[in-house]
């Protein structure tokens, strides 16, 4: 779509450069960032090349992160608290007599239906069902040997015996917990009393107490002010930088003394398009803006979780090491009596809430927690700095929230078992049948192996530092990723991070997502 805008000048109207309006949903909805509905990464969207499993490996365990449905915007001043402002600005300038016109007129009679609760929303319930059937049809099927058109889970062994019951962990948080359910019945099905077929771990999130699933919990420093919100001052920092000339654009569709628009106001209508679109399928404020505005307002999202939950903020690793550390202890089959993170020790040194040795593992948490936690582990392909006076912002950044955690997110951690040391890598996937497709037999696969994927897009291992994991194809042998973490926790320095004054943290600050003491 081409607006042209008319400037008065004197008697005359001259005519502006048109500009290029995108309406496209499918492209708009690509620069949401952690906003957008899910969508799976292409097997090679982050750069390996090989994505195939190799010849004589399988499946044999996975560990699923998985962030929550869409939701309501939430009380953060840049979400839902600048949305209800802009809400409440349009709602005065009309009673008291104003207009909208043109490309605004749909304002004359708005009224906004999102609040800032931050709850479940219906598509966010059905992207979490979705999740778990997906699950299941990925690896449920597999991993429970599961018969020719068997559609979900089924609580009895081969022999009738009944399953050990998997548990699931979650917050207590409602999106959270909800999402863990709408899950749960996704993978176990429309079956008879499905809750009774796992156990549900709820860890309390909301107070100071330890939870890996939302370790800002108990890092004290993510809530002060200027440490905990680095990322958020930067936003609007950012903000006036891309959306000056959309804010003078959408101005002069403004019709009265009372309401001069903002960057801010566009801003949330940027926002809210997203809302409304997750909400009710579409929204007017969709259609108001340029690509490169859309990417501007990916590109706030991009730098506010860079600098507050990645190597741009000196909490970044200590908020994700707690779940690395409990995966760590998953694979190598352990459990966690003692705490210097986020972990709950009294959760994880018992096999009714920590359990070792399930065939899969599910975690429903957030967004940023995904993102601490590959930081934690020094995937430094996310490492790269995200400038802050860039516009349009860098193609080539490889942090982009839209392909991190959407809606719907997931960090999927694979255990493959091979037939030998150093299996050739294969360059395309092929569909898994069964457990022993592919010459894989589980009697003959001592040796293990780790593979990580990111809404599916296989993760470049390579890029762990220290150069433990070579391969081309994104597996790692088991001891060589567990080595690779040697240095998890001295390198998240969670005690100094979360705990210390926060004034000599950011000074002694050397942006690779941890502070040390000078």
């Amino acid at each position: 779509m081409k607006l042209t805008l008319l400037v008065s000048a004197g008697s005359v109207i001259v005519s502006t450069l048109a500009v290029e309006l995108v309406s496209d949903i499918s492209i708009i909805s690509e620069y949401w960032g952690q906003i957008r509905p899910y969508a799976d990464n292409a097997p090679g969207y982050f750069g390996v090349e090989f994505t195939g499993l190799p010849n004589g490996c399988g499946i044999e365990q996975v560990h699923q992160l998985q962030r929550h449905g869409a939701r309501y915007p939430t009380s953060a001043t840049e979400d839902g608290v600048d949305d209800q402002a802009l809400a409440s600005k349009i709602s005065a300038f009309i009673s008291g007599g104003g207009k909208f016109t043109g490309a605004l007129s749909f304002l004359s009679g708005y009224q906004q239906d999102i609040d800032s609760s931050g709850l479940l929303v219906e598509t966010g319930a059905a992207q979490l069902f979705t999740s778990g059937t997906q699950f299941w049809n990925l690896y449920g099927r597999l991993l429970y040997g599961a018969n020719p058109g068997q559609p979900y889970y089924n609580a009895s062994n081969p022999d009738g015996t009944p399953r050990t019951k998997p548990v699931i962990r979650t917050t207590s948080q409602p999106r959270i917990l909800q999402s863990a359910i709408f899950w749960a019945q996704g993978f176990f099905g429309f079956q008879t009393n499905t809750s009774d077929l796992y156990d549900l771990v709820v860890i309390p999130e909301g107070g100071t107490e330890n939870n890996t699933l939302a370790s800002y919990d108990s890092c004290f420093n993510d809530d002060v002010v200027p440490l905990g919100v680095l990322g958020d001052i930067d936003v609007f920092t950012y903000i006036p930088l891309y959306l000056q000339d959309a804010t003078a654009r959408l101005q002069q569709y403004i019709e009265g003394d009372n309401f001069t628009l903002t960057v801010n106001d566009t801003y949330a209508m940027q926002s809210i398009c997203a809302y409304e679109y997750s909400l009710l399928g579409s929204s007017d404020f969709c259609g108001l803006f340029t690509l490169d505005e859309w990417k501007g307002f990916e590109y706030t999202l991009d730098i506010e979780y860079y600098y507050d939950y990645s190597y741009g903020n000196p909490t970044g690793r200590a908020q994700g090491v707690g779940y690395v550390q409990e995966l760590l202890a998953r694979l190598q089959n352990q459990y966690i009596t003692s705490s210097n993170s986020s972990v709950n020790s009294t959760l994880d040194n018992n096999a009714a809430t920590f359990p070792l040795g399930q065939p899969f593992y599910l975690d429903t948490s957030h967004d940023d927690i995904i993102i601490s936690v590959l930081t934690a582990m020094s995937l430094d392909y996310l490492k790269p700095t995200l400038p802050l006076d860039v516009f349009p912002p860098p193609e080539d950044r490889p942090f982009k929230l839209s392909h991190l955690t959407p809606f719907g997110g997931r960090l999927t951690t694979e255990v493959i078992g091979c037939a030998v040391a150093n299996p050739e890598a294969k360059q395309y996937p092929e569909t898994t049948y069964k457990i022993f497709t592919n010459g894989y037999d589980p009697t003959n696969a001592p040796f293990k192996f780790i593979r990580m994927r990111l809404n599916q897009g296989v993760l470049p291992l390579t890029t762990i530092r220290g150069g433990f994991c070579p391969r081309k194809d994104g597996l790692c042998a088991l001891n060589d990723l567990i080595a690779s973490q040697v240095n998890l926790t001295q390198l998240a320095n969670y005690d100094y991070g979360c705990f210390a004054n926060q004034t000599e943290v950011i000074a002694n600050f050397n942006f690779d997502g941890a502070a040390f003491p000078a």
